[in-house]
């Protein structure tokens, strides 16, 4: 872990997350230039400036910092971090952050300094001069004047002007109350926004707009209470969806977009406990964010700095997003909001506890997943389709089109653009044309529907190629049937879950291979990944996928049916196991799921159940 010292930090109290929020933010402090204000943490880049991005890796570590010295800490880096503001906001200095230039990344890391305004003043405002103070005002009041996306980021005037009213400043309140509208167009139901007009859900509405409104919420719950009350309601009932992404061990489901935040991911967590809603028993809300942390901490994920990396369980810059540079996973720190609590906060006092009994299967409609719990909630396995960013961050159909979602197996996003190999196609049904290397996986979807029997979809890869899926759960299997209408000949791949292959020299021999008639998969003594043919006689093959193709795992193998699909009607059908434990894959091929078809009808039964579907 480079310089951190996480490994003896048990990270179960108070004082054992303020120890970890100090180093972290010291290891930042050791690289900042010699203004304070910048930090040069690489030199990979993002779609901003070099100096954009070495201010955004100055001011996020704020996320820790700030409610650490809220919640009673104290720490000698704070005047580093106040030496590096005057500066940054200094027109006059070599390291000034600049004038907005519209839509623009300086506006996300403004939201750092509102906050730091908001809730310690006595650090980051008091202490400056009236010119020094004059130069904040006047730089972080430009966000007024800039436009914005109509999604999170509707968020960041609505803090720093929050900010600047808590220190008695001129703040644009007309402004507020349009981005808070705008905010509130967003919301759909069930506890469930939508980031902007666009049809992902992912984790930005628990570490964006969820969390930015529990801030705003008990920060406003005097001047604003009507909003407050609304906004900690949505949270309260967010969490009965939410805590079915997190595992019994603590790690949560990777999906979607800017998983480089890592951590963050519970940031939702500590913005209710912050905000003094309480959806869970407090040992239990305790138990996900310490859980939670504590996983991360056994990863790789630092450098030789004690620096967080780009990447996601391991550094990999194959899966980042074009807005991350090297500062930006900063984010994470986020989580450590819940060090603005009190010692004598029920949060703290409480005794941490394991997550409460949930149901095996959970229908989410809002994500459009179907989300299952297997082998004692160590196994979360979402199913999904219809999800879509429209803006198209890297590598889209993989971070939201799979046809399924493991914390156990992650995902893979393509190496490169030709073959199976770089393809990396997990969960995919890839397509190409006759006698071609190049695959076309599902991108969007024109129809979707969620029930509790499975997910139906319909997608085109051409626009003469219009293939009906049903995705089926069935325990810790589940069934992929697809009826395809071509108007051309096509060779299709369909993965089962990556899985990882790496053995050592002592281990050599720790993978099975799982190969039994219409079966083809390995097993390892971490995972099992196998697929099976349900209808036709499809090519089986453990596909070597390209390293660092997989968000979790640096070498993979797939589980891979191949086959012709003519021109005209065709229908494939398989049924896909992923399990943590070989003892639960044994059980699982005991009681696989039985397909049979008849016409456009078909029927799955599994588990003494039988469920029958329909295509179009």
């Amino acid at each position: 872990m480079g310089m951190l010292e996480v490994s003896r930090n048990p990270l179960r109290t108070k004082e054992d997350l303020r120890r970890l929020t100090e180093e972290m933010a010291s290891c930042v402090t050791k690289q900042l230039s010699p203004g304070k204000a910048w930090l040069n943490a690489g030199e990979t880049a993002a779609k901003y400036p070099h100096k954009t991005a070495w201010m955004e890796g100055f001011l996020r570590p704020l996320f820790g910092l700030v409610p650490f010295l809220a919640g009673g800490g104290q720490t000698p880096l704070w005047d580093t971090y106040l030496e590096g503001i005057k500066n940054g906001t200094n027109p006059e200095s070599e390291e000034y952050w600049g004038h907005l230039q519209g839509k623009e990344q300086r506006v996300v890391e403004m939201t750092t300094l509102g906050l730091a305004l908001a809730m310690i003043p006595e650090y980051v405002w008091e202490p400056l001069t009236e010119q020094e103070r004059e130069n904040a005002v006047k730089w972080l009041s430009e966000i007024n004047h800039v436009p914005l996306a109509t999604n999170n980021w509707l968020f960041f005037p609505v803090i720093v002007n929050l900010g600047l009213k808590k220190v008695g400043e001129p703040y644009d309140r007309k402004l507020m109350e349009e981005a808070l509208e705008k905010i509130e167009a967003c919301y759909i139901s069930d506890g469930w926004y939508s980031d902007g007009s666009s049809l992902q859900r992912d984790y930005y509405i628990a570490f964006a707009m969820h969390f930015y409104s529990l801030i705003y919420a008990k920060l406003m719950e005097k001047e604003d209470p009507e909003r407050s009350v609304r906004l900690k309601e949505r949270g309260r009932i967010f969490a009965r969806s939410f805590i079915y992404w997190f595992s019994s061990q603590g790690d949560a489901l990777p999906f979607g977009r800017s998983l480089t935040y890592r951590f963050a991911m519970s940031a939702f967590w500590s913005a209710l406990a912050f905000a003094d809603v309480e959806a869970y028993p407090w040992g239990v809300v305790k138990g996900i964010i310490l859980r939670n942390i504590r996983w991360w901490m056994k990863q790789p994920i630092f450098d030789e700095r004690g620096l967080l990396t780009i990447g996601y369980r391991y550094p990999n810059l194959k899966m980042a997003e074009f807005y991350n540079a090297p500062g930006s996973p900063g984010w994470a720190m986020k989580t450590f909001l819940i060090l603005a609590l009190p010692d004598d906060h029920p949060f703290w006092m409480a005794e941490e506890e394991a997550l409460p009994e949930l149901k095996e299967v959970s229908v989410q409609k809002h994500p459009f997943m179907i989300l299952g719990r297997r082998e004692e909630g160590k196994h979360i396995q979402a199913l999904t389709s219809g999800q879509y960013a429209r803006f198209e961050p890297s590598f889209m159909a993989a971070k939201y089109e799979k046809f399924a979602y493991s914390n156990v197996f992650g995902f893979s996003v393509p190496g490169g653009e030709f073959g199976l190999e770089q393809g990396a196609y997990d969960s995919m049904l890839a397509l190409c044309e006759e006698n071609d290397e190049l695959y076309r996986v599902r991108r969007t979807c024109e129809t979707v529907q969620v029930e509790e029997r499975g997910i139906y979809s319909v997608w085109k890869p051409w626009s003469n190629v219009s293939i009906q899926t049903w995705l089926i759960p069935c325990g810790s299997w589940h069934v992929r049937v697809h009826k395809i209408q071509s108007g051309r000949r096509l060779t299709a791949a369909e993965g089962g879950y990556a899985v990882s292959c790496d053995t050592y020299e002592s281990n050599e021999n720790q993978e099975i291979l799982l190969d039994d008639g219409t079966l083809i998969g390995a097993s390892f003594p971490w995972g099992t990944s196998a697929i099976a043919d349900l209808e036709g006689n499809r090519k089986k093959t453990l596909v070597k996928a390209h390293p660092n193709s997989n968000i979790l795992y640096a070498r993979t193998e797939i589980p891979t049916l191949e086959g012709a699909v003519r021109a005209g009607e065709t229908w494939l059908a398989c049924a896909v196991l992923g399990t943590k434990s070989r003892q639960e894959a044994a059980a699982c091929r005991e009681n696989p799921p039985r397909y049979e078809r008849k016409g456009n009808q078909f029927q799955i039964i599994w588990n003494g159940t039988t469920n029958i579907y329909e295509m179009e």
